[in-house]
């Protein structure tokens, strides 16, 4: 699936294709919330990062998180004139984008279920649903985003 997005201001365009565009995983880790976590969370989804085309690349900019082990190497690509949160690229998994699912312009196909991680660090406010639809982690998952799309026969052709 070609995934369209932008920022808010409309100075950062992208594009990406994805086999695992279903954005259902909502990350409460303290750098998601505080990045582009307006509700508590943040939702990125993964592309192929060869596939990146970025229009108004002289108006993004990036910054490494800081975590309990350090500078994250991750970088995390925002507008520099409105700020909105656009993807994340880490050197670790140099094949791969993780745009994020509110700077998606292209309509996303609606999950199944959605999968909360993180839940040891989210923000004492956030309500967090529950039910048969509802799959909660206190960190991360067994399953990666390509494993979750594939166990649940979601896993686009390549």
């Amino acid at each position: 699936m070609r995934l369209e997005g932008s920022c808010s201001c409309g100075w950062v365009r992208f594009s990406a294709e994805s086999r695992t565009p279903y954005p259902y995983q909502r990350c409460y880790c303290s750098i998601c919330r505080k990045t582009g976590g307006g509700g508590g969370y943040a939702i990125n989804i993964m592309a192929e990062a060869e596939s990146l085309v970025v229009e108004g690349e002289e108006h993004k900019r990036h910054f490494h998180a800081m975590t309990e082990q350090g500078e994250s190497p991750g970088e995390r690509h925002f507008c520099g004139r409105c700020g909105t949160s656009l993807y994340l690229w880490d050197p670790r998994w140099p094949e791969l984008v993780h745009p994020m699912a509110s700077a998606i312009d292209t309509t996303l196909p609606v999950p199944p279920e959605t999968v909360h991680i993180m839940l040891a660090h989210k923000a004492p406010w956030v309500f967090v649903p529950d039910g048969p639809s509802h799959v909660h982690f206190d960190g991360y998952p067994a399953l990666s985003i390509e494993e979750w799309h594939r166990a649940k026969g979601l896993l686009e052709d390549a």
